[in-house]
């Protein structure tokens, strides 16, 4: 059976983590580009969002890991009888 979501959205296609590197990446090329010679806080700000998207990039990625690792212990669980 479908499920309706009663608000009118769209839901955003996430990002994996090597798209936010390197989205991470592209930002970080813009600040250091000549483009922002004359707008260094601009160019400072774009430097910390790919900060923070790299982080979270590293961050989403341990979560994948960790649920993937927890997902093959339960079904070795289930395989072998426990829980």
């Amino acid at each position: 059976m479908v499920k309706h979501d009663s608000t009118s959205t769209s839901p955003t296609p996430q990002l994996a983590p090597d798209e936010m590197r390197g989205l991470a990446k592209r930002l970080r090329a813009r600040a250091d580009s000549v483009w922002m010679n004359d707008q260094p806080h601009q160019a400072a700000d774009l430097r910390q969002a790919a900060s923070l998207i790299e982080q979270l990039a590293n961050l989403t990625a341990e979560i994948l890991t960790s649920a993937a690792v927890i997902d093959g212990l339960t079904r070795l669980l289930d395989v072998m009888g426990g829980a």
